[in-house]
C-alpha cells in the first residue's frame, strides 16, 4: 500500500518497480515519494542517468516535486550503474594516453530468471526477423546514452552523436536451460550491441553487451574467464588497461551478483543523500563510499 507507506513519511525509498513499460506510472509513483520528503533511489528512469541533459517532460516534474517537499533522487542502472560511469571514470584516470574507453557486459543470459525479458525484449528463442524492443533502433541510445553523456561530461569532451551497431547470431543446435527451457536452432541465441560515443568522428566511449542463451552461439565474440558472466571495462591507450569484475549471489549467480552490486550503489548513496542538500542527482555527483560499518557484518 503506498499511500500508507508514504503516510509514515519514510526517510528512504527504493524504488525497484519496473520502468521498462510504465514509464509514467513510475515517474509518478517516484513523485509522490519526493513530495513526502523521501530521498529516493531507483535504477527505473533511464532518461534521469544524466539528469542534466534528460528531457524537461521527465526533469521538471521531479525538480517540482523536490521544491515541494525536499525530498531527493538518485537513479543509477540496473545492469549494473557503476560498470558504465564510476569505474570506467576511475580507471582512466590510471592512463597517460587515453583513446577509447569500453565498458562491456558479457553474459550467459540462461542464468538470468526474468523469461519474459530474455524471449521477448531482448528476442532470444524468436526468429531472426522478429524485433525485440530492446533491439530496436533508438531504444539502446534511450536506455544507456545518458551514461555516454554522463562520462563524455565528465571527461571534459564533446560528443558529435551517438551511434548504435548491432549484430544478432543464431543458435547452430537445440539447447535446454535450467530456468527457461528449450531454445530452438535456427533462432536468435546470441545479440551483440553498442551505444557509441563519437568524438571527432571516432567512437571515443563506447558501451556494449554481449548476451547469449548459450556458450557455444557466437564463440568467437568476447568471452568471460569462465564463460558465464563479467563486467569488463577497458581503456585503450597507453598503456592498455583491461578490468573485469565478476560478482556472484544467491548460490554462484552471476546474474544475481551484479544485480546485488547495482542495489548496493544505490543503498549505499542513501546516507549521503540524506545529508546532502534536496536535489535531483547522478553518479558524478553522489560518491561511491567504503563499507563503512559493514565490515565483517552480516545482513539479515
Amino acid at each position: 500500500d503506498i499511500t500508507a507507506v508514504l503516510a509514515g513519511r519514510p526517510r528512504a525509498v527504493v524504488y525497484a518497480a519496473s520502468g521498462d513499460i510504465r514509464p509514467d506510472d513510475a515517474l509518478a509513483d517516484i513523485g509522490r515519494a519526493i513530495r513526502v520528503g523521501a530521498v529516493v533511489v531507483t535504477p527505473s528512469l533511464y532518461p534521469l542517468y544524466d539528469q542534466r541533459n534528460a528531457p524537461p517532460e521527465l526533469r521538471d516534474p521531479v525538480l517540482a516535486a523536490v521544491a515541494e517537499g525536499g525530498g531527493s533522487l538518485f537513479v543509477s542502472g540496473v545492469d549494473p550503474g557503476w560498470g558504465n560511469d564510476v569505474l570506467p571514470l576511475l580507471v582512466s584516470g590510471l592512463g597517460t594516453e587515453v583513446d577509447v574507453i569500453r565498458c562491456q557486459e558479457i553474459f550467459d543470459y540462461s542464468t538470468y530468471e526474468q523469461e519474459d525479458s530474455v524471449r521477448h525484449l531482448i528476442g532470444m528463442g524468436h526468429p531472426l526477423d522478429y524485433q525485440p524492443l530492446m533491439l530496436a533502433e533508438s531504444v539502446p541510445t534511450m536506455v544507456w546514452g545518458g551514461q555516454i553523456r554522463l562520462m563524455a561530461r565528465a571527461l571534459g569532451v564533446e560528443l558529435d552523436e551517438i551511434r548504435e551497431t548491432l549484430d544478432r547470431r543464431a543458435l547452430e543446435t537445440t539447447v535446454l536451460t535450467r530456468t527457461m527451457g528449450e531454445f530452438a536452432a535456427g533462432t536468435q541465441g546470441a545479440v551483440r550491441f553498442e551505444v557509441q560515443g563519437i568524438v571527432a568522428g571516432e567512437p571515443r566511449i563506447v558501451i556494449e553487451h554481449i548476451t547469449r542463451i548459450h556458450p557455444s552461439c557466437a564463440p568467437d565474440w568476447p568471452t568471460p574467464p569462465d564463460g558465464v558472466g563479467a563486467h569488463r571495462v577497458v581503456i585503450e591507450g597507453r598503456p592498455r588497461i583491461e578490468v573485469t569484475v565478476e560478482a556472484s549471489d544467491e548460490g554462484e549467480n552471476r546474474s544475481a551478483g551484479g544485480n546485488a552490486t547495482a542495489v548496493g550503489r544505490l543503498v549505499s548513496a542513501i546516507d549521503w543523500l540524506v545529508d546532502a542538500k534536496p536535489g535531483l542527482y547522478d553518479a558524478l555527483d553522489v560518491p561511491l563510499r567504503p563499507a563503512v560499518g559493514r565490515l565483517g557484518r552480516r545482513t539479515t
